[in-house]
């Protein structure tokens, strides 16, 4: 008898370990796919902003060449 409740609470133990370790993986994906969103966004308005500032320099040699025709 004492055999099956070792095994029973060996197995419960197992099965707590194997939730929580499950449980801890999603969190761990769930936080890297909230990183990965931010890390984009940030990586595009870095790049709108750099192609923003190129176009605005452009405008101002087209408009430095124009006043000087």
């Amino acid at each position: 008898m004492k055999g099956t409740t070792m095994v029973s609470e060996f197995e419960r133990n197992k099965d707590t370990v194997q939730e929580l370790t499950q449980s801890a993986a999603e969190r761990v994906g769930n936080i890297a796919k909230i990183i990965t969103g931010a890390v984009t966004g940030i990586a595009r308005e870095i790049g709108d902003g750099v192609t923003d500032a190129i176009e605005m320099r452009e405008a101002a040699r087209r408009a430095e060449k124009d006043a000087e025709r």
